[in-house]
């Protein structure tokens, strides 16, 4: 699985993109503050995302879309536990998958094998399956709230 310590310059110029956001480093071995999953998995705290060199790129660009698709006081109040619903979750995933694709080191065919030995379940049963034939709601989700474009890249906003 394709760590942070694999390309840690790339995500996290990436991740300052989305200011506020910004990552903390943590220490190997040392609990990753905010971590929902527990480590090596990354955490969340307000604006921060801490990252140890062993947490996944897939959990780091995941909480980061988390980050960007929740809503403003949602983020004003983060600790921890993103929340959100169903249709959020879907864009959650799908924009990390864009995010994963704006990473020379790292793209979305390496992201779909990571997601699915992680575990991520999807209805065709694996996560390429998912982004190409029955993501489109999660697309419109992200382009309803200004989160892509109609070519389906980033905008480097947040959710208002």
């Amino acid at each position: 699985m394709l760590c942070y310590h694999d390309c840690r310059p790339e995500i996290d110029a990436l991740l300052r993109r989305f200011k506020p956001l910004c990552t903390a480093r943590v220490e190997s071995a040392a609990p990753i503050p905010g971590s929902y999953w527990g480590a090596p998995e990354a955490g969340l705290i307000g604006s921060v995302i801490y990252l140890r060199d062993d947490t996944p790129v897939h959990s780091a660009l995941h909480e980061a879309a988390h980050f960007v698709c929740m809503d403003a006081e949602r983020r004003a109040a983060l600790h921890t536990d993103a929340g959100g619903g169903f249709a959020e979750e879907d864009a959650v995933c799908y924009l990390q998958i864009l995010m994963a694709n704006q990473l020379v080191t790292v793209g979305a065919e390496r992201l779909f094998v990571d997601m699915d030995a992680w575990g991520y379940s999807f209805r065709l049963g694996s996560t390429a399956a998912w982004f190409e034939r029955d993501a489109a709601d999660a697309r419109d989700w992200l382009l309803r709230h200004g989160l892509i474009d109609t070519a389906g890249c980033p905008t480097w906003k947040l959710r208002a």
